[in-house]
């Protein structure tokens, strides 16, 4: 029994360090992705040696498979209440809403207006770079003023100029 509870307790503790350093990676912050290897690498070789080494029942390997779907759960909570970095929002329109432009400043997004032509006509894209923190209250503004435009996201890494207040 204290080897299943031990086998918990390290996936529980190494799949959240496995997560945690491929954030880094992605973020291209090297130390912390190699401060978050070095401790998954040592659990999981404990833990793996627990689980070859011993009494290698169906039921430690099932305790083991388990507590790496929870310890992936618990990973994914971590990275969602840490939000680290910057989130890109393109928000396409198809009629001018200035009223809802407005309001996204009311709220600090800064927002950029494009007009393009599509197919139909012409469509506006809004253009947001918001903190990873603030995407819930974004996603709300849009869904209650807009809720059909067209929304693409996606995370940059690497900034040239730093112009916007949002990053002092």
């Amino acid at each position: 029994m204290k080897t299943i509870i031990l086998i918990i307790i390290l996936q529980l503790l190494y799949v959240p360090f496995l997560t945690m350093r491929t954030i880094f990676m992605v973020k291209n912050n090297g130390i912390l992705a190699s401060v978050f290897g070095f401790f998954e690498a040592s659990v999981y070789i404990f833990g793996i040696s627990l689980v070859i080494t011993g009494n290698q029942t169906f039921l430690t390997m099932f305790i083991y498979a388990v507590s790496f779907g929870v310890g992936i759960y618990i990973g994914n909570y971590l990275e969602k209440k840490l939000a680290i970095g910057y989130i890109t929002y393109y928000i396409s329109l198809t009629h001018e809403n200035q009223p809802f432009v407005e309001k996204l400043r009311l709220n600090n997004f800064e927002v950029t207006i494009y007009e393009g032509y599509g197919k139909n006509g012409i469509r506006y894209q809004l253009d947001i770079l918001i903190d990873r923190h603030d995407e819930d209250t974004l996603l709300q503004l849009v869904q209650k003023h807009e809720p059909d435009a067209f929304i693409i996201s996606f995370e940059p890494r690497k900034f040239k100029k730093r112009y916007s207040s949002m990053f002092k």
